[in-house]
């Protein structure tokens, strides 16, 4: 134990062919496991048939639980659905995880130890953190319920759902490759040594909860979309600047977030939600600009303003 506090853990391996060992089986892992917990985002096969709306906003409270353990099925489950035309989106990231992992070592270490760089990546990674972006699921759900917004309703109970999955997820992959942190040991980051630096929860965090927010309002509203998945890869980032993780952590973190969260919104997304067909599409400036316009009814002595937002 450090005099910082931080845990540092020595272990070296003098023999290429026992480094080489747990590469292979690290990379068998994520092709079969990390990587396909994303294809219910990507591939038809594995893409859950969302519910047909009733009329009736689904109870996804009274059903939090068990859609929880559906959704552990169907993630885990992912690589037996896999097929062929996976490969478009399968070999290329698993083979930029793996350039990541072969230079990992390399990346890190051109780190230096510059405070401010250190602080600020510190402050941004706070919305890594779980109660964060918890804190604001339950803002929606609770303003949702005040004020009748079905669609932020569902949005609390959905981020709570992905964030949930998604921290299940990572928490065994740790536990699975035990991989040291950059600044712990010799700083090679050798898997199943010890440690909890594989994935990086901060980014699974973070890029589960902007999915269900790109998902939920950001098909209409591109700056929502690209503001929110920004935000995502900026916590995402700073987990390397601040030397917290290697690139491949935060690689793969990011993958199971955006797949988790995807995955849990096509489940569990009521479609009576959305706008019906033929509906007239928003413009460019109702999707950036609220829209103001004078409420005058002297019968009812109304004066004033009225503010509409399409968002």
């Amino acid at each position: 134990m450090s005099s910082d506090g931080k845990e540092v853990m020595s272990c070296r391996v003098g023999s290429t062919a026992v480094w080489a060992r747990p590469i292979r089986y690290f990379l068998f892992l994520v092709l079969l496991v990390v990587l396909p917990a994303t294809s219910p985002a990507q591939t038809p096969t594995a893409t859950p048939t969302p519910q047909k709306s009733s009329g009736k906003t689904p109870s996804l409270e009274r059903h939090f639980v068990k859609n929880i353990f559906k959704d552990q099925a169907g993630i885990w489950s992912s690589p037996f659905r896999l097929r062929t035309s996976d490969a478009r989106w399968l070999a290329p990231l698993g083979g930029v995880t793996a350039l990541a992992i072969a230079t990992d070592r390399r990346t890190a270490g051109a780190l230096d130890n510059y405070d401010p760089r250190i602080d600020a990546s510190r402050v941004v990674s706070y919305f890594g953190k779980a109660y964060a972006p918890l804190g604001i699921a339950g803002a929606f759900y609770v303003g949702g319920r005040m004020f009748g917004n079905a669609r932020a309703r569902e949005t609390g109970v959905l981020e709570a759902e992905a964030l949930i999955n998604g921290g299940i997820v990572a928490q065994v992959l740790k536990f699975a490759t035990r991989r040291p942190r950059p600044l712990s040991g010799d700083g090679h980051g050798r898997f199943f040594t010890g440690g909890n630096s594989f994935p990086s929860g901060h980014a699974e965090t973070a890029w589960a909860f902007a999915t269900v927010i790109a998902d939920e309002y950001g098909k209409h509203h591109p700056l929502v979309r690209y503001g929110i998945y920004g935000l995502a890869a900026a916590v995402s980032i700073s987990r390397f600047t601040g030397q917290n993780h290697f690139l491949s952590d935060i690689l793969v973190g990011s993958a199971i977030g955006y797949g988790v969260g995807h995955f849990v919104y096509l489940k569990h997304h009521d479609p009576g939600l959305d706008a019906p067909a033929g509906t007239k599409p928003t413009t460019w400036l109702q999707k950036y600009f609220p829209m103001v316009g004078a409420q005058y009814s002297p019968a009812q002595h109304v004066y004033g303003v009225r503010l509409a937002w399409n968002f």
